[in-house]
């Protein structure tokens, strides 16, 4: 409407409108003589005044970046925007245009009124006033993945890389980020570990403690309270088993921390190994209380499969966590927790691990704290302040986070090319794909193939633990929207790259040790098939060739028909489709895989050949 119209008033000189009369200028012309006067017309109300212009698409300013902003989310239409743009409450759930309303200085609100004339333009001056005065335009909000920063360039972008607020994007937090795998027997106390960690660290409220074990009480399972953080859905509540990896975050002064809680049960090794993919750090939590440890240690317990999992997936630590040394059959004594130590020592030199440099153990507490950020009292245990001031164990730290602080993590490489295993994909507004970098720097606006599709497409923003950030390196857990990309066009085991992308292909020649059998399977001969597990893709395979095998006294048979539990061999998998995989040589995380049958992992190795180009 137009602001300096005058206000409309009826003519004092109009007449009244009598239904039925025609439409004349001048005055009513005089009643005739011979007709009867007629009945009194109820007088109407006065004409109303035109309606009030509510259509406000002629004075929208086209230039407002506040407009564009609404136009955009409401996709062109402008029925839409306009209404969106008089509810205050609608627009408080776009951060992004709270920041530019506040950056702009803009005055959103509509007054249910009609202003009177000039009143609107006083007003939002006023408003514009007063925010200038008062506070400064704060830097624009922090989008989440839903609303994300579309970019314009097609190449990727050079220098500071900016919000479509015009503000600048963070690098994200200079300090070390870590992977942390919680693994072991079911019962061990990962998830009740895991929950006391996120408490300690003022991650969990204590309102929403005392609420989980009102509610632990209830099911008769007081201890389970501290799982109940970590294991969220009724399912994992009633059974006390965990089913899904859970993740949560935390943080020291000097490093972060994403929490990795794996299922225990051997039902849920293949989600088990989804989690072990993006680790770093290997917790090994053990029970040591009477029987506990030796039933997850001995053939059918969890915690063999997991240590020799984690090594094949490429943890470069094994944190191994001696828990439930409070309970009554333990009392913090020393000779279980180094028979503890004992058994698992030449078990997990055997898998592959350096003990000295690689392996750590450590005993804690996991339900009352006892060790995880606050030593242990020495009343409770006298032997441990000696254990780590004498570096026993290989353990210097005197508490588990201090242990993971000290740890030094080797061999990410920002300088080489991007490469970054999708864990999982969504739609919001774009396609967007999870996972870990693991090398390179992904960046907002830059070009990458996703493999083994050989897609290309450009990267409209980028999450680092759900802040917008500018840059992410290796190590890093990052959501990557992908300008252009459906839902289909990305799923789970698919690798985000740039050039020059890793391989697709569908055979590979690896070398392969053979840890275990089937019950009714004794050996592994050409035809074989089992599950083809690699960084987080998953596909079925055959064993076609087997080229030599090398048994436990080291003596090599060529062209052998045949390889049992025990050997090692070099061999040929065809796989059912393409996956993205590189040499192990070259690039390590993408050169390990696992193979998996009837529950059980028979086969670990790394791949040394892939077939020509021309026969991808």
């Amino acid at each position: 409407m137009n602001p300096n119209a005058g206000e409309w008033k009826p003519s004092a000189s109009a007449r009244a409108f009598v239904p039925g009369q025609g439409f004349s200028v001048g005055p009513p012309p005089p009643p005739a003589a011979t007709a009867a006067p007629p009945a009194p017309a109820p007088v109407p109300p006065p004409t109303p005044a035109p309606p009030v212009d509510n259509d406000t698409s002629n004075d929208v300013d086209e230039n407002d970046p506040v407009w564009k902003k609404v136009l955009e989310k409401c996709q062109g239409d402008r029925d839409k925007a306009l209404k969106l743009i008089q509810d205050p409450d609608a627009l408080a759930e776009y951060p992004e245009i709270e920041a530019l309303i506040l950056a702009s200085g803009n005055d959103m609100e509509v007054d249910d009124d009609v202003p009177k004339e000039g009143e609107g333009v006083n007003q939002i001056s006023e408003g514009v006033k007063a925010m200038t005065v008062d506070a400064p335009a704060p830097a624009p909000a922090a989008a989440p993945p839903s609303k994300s920063k579309p970019t314009t360039n097609d190449e990727e972008e050079e220098g500071e890389t900016t919000d479509m607020d015009g503000g600048a994007l963070k690098e994200g937090d200079p300090r070390e980020h870590l992977n942390l795998v919680f693994i072991g027997h079911v019962d061990a106390g990962k998830s009740t570990l895991s929950g006391k960690i996120l408490y300690l660290t003022d991650n969990v409220d204590k309102r929403t403690i005392e609420r989980y074990e009102r509610e632990a009480k209830e099911l008769n399972r007081e201890s389970w309270f501290l799982a109940f953080i970590m294991d969220t859905n009724e399912e994992e509540r009633a059974k006390g088993i965990t089913v899904e990896v859970g993740k949560a975050h935390f943080e020291t002064t000097i490093k972060r921390y994403t929490i990795l809680d794996a299922p225990g049960h051997k039902n849920y090794v293949p989600n088990m190994i989804q989690g072990a993919s993006q680790a770093d750090v290997g917790v090994l939590v053990i029970s040591a209380r009477k029987g506990e440890f030796e039933t997850g240690f001995e053939r059918g317990g969890q915690t063999r499969e997991h240590a020799m999992l984690t090594k094949t997936l490429g943890v470069s630590y094994l944190v191994v966590v001696v828990n439930k040394m409070d309970d009554p059959t333990v009392r913090w004594s020393k000779e279980r927790f180094d028979e503890c130590v004992v058994k698992l020592r030449p078990f997990l030199k055997s898998c592959g691990f350096t003990i000295k440099r690689e392996v750590m153990f450590i005993p804690i507490s996991g339900l009352s704290g006892a060790n995880v950020k606050d030593e242990v009292l020495s009343s409770d245990c006298s032997w441990w302040k000696k254990s780590y001031t004498t570096g026993e164990n290989n353990t210097t730290g005197s508490t588990l986070l201090g242990l993971l602080d000290s740890l030094q993590i080797s061999g990410r490489d920002p300088t080489a090319p991007l490469r970054i295993p999708v864990l999982e994909r969504y739609n919001d507004r774009g396609t967007i794909a999870m996972g870990k970098v693991e090398s390179g720097v992904i960046r907002p606006g830059m070009k990458v193939t996703i493999m083994p599709t050989r897609n290309k497409y450009k990267v409209e923003a980028v999450w680092a633990n759900e802040d917008p950030v500018a840059g992410a390196g290796p190590g890093e857990n990052v959501l990557a929207k992908l300008n252009g990309a459906g839902v289909e066009d990305i799923r789970k085991g698919y690798v985000i790259c740039t050039d020059p992308p890793c391989r697709a292909v569908n055979k590979i020649i690896c070398q392969m040790a053979v840890v275990e059998m089937p019950e009714n399977i004794r050996i592994i001969t050409a035809g074989f098939q089992a599950i083809f597990h690699a960084h987080c893709c998953e596909e079925e395979c055959t064993i076609s060739k087997i080229f030599e095998t090398t048994n436990a006294k080291g003596q090599v048979v060529k062209g052998a028909r045949f390889v049992g539990v025990n050997m090692r061999c070099i061999c040929m998998i065809d796989i059912d489709r393409s996956v993205p995989v590189d040499v192990f040589d070259n690039m390590p995380f993408l050169g390990r895989f696992t193979l998996r049958t009837e529950g059980k992992t028979i086969g670990i190795g790394k791949i040394t050949k892939l077939p020509p180009k021309k026969d991808e």
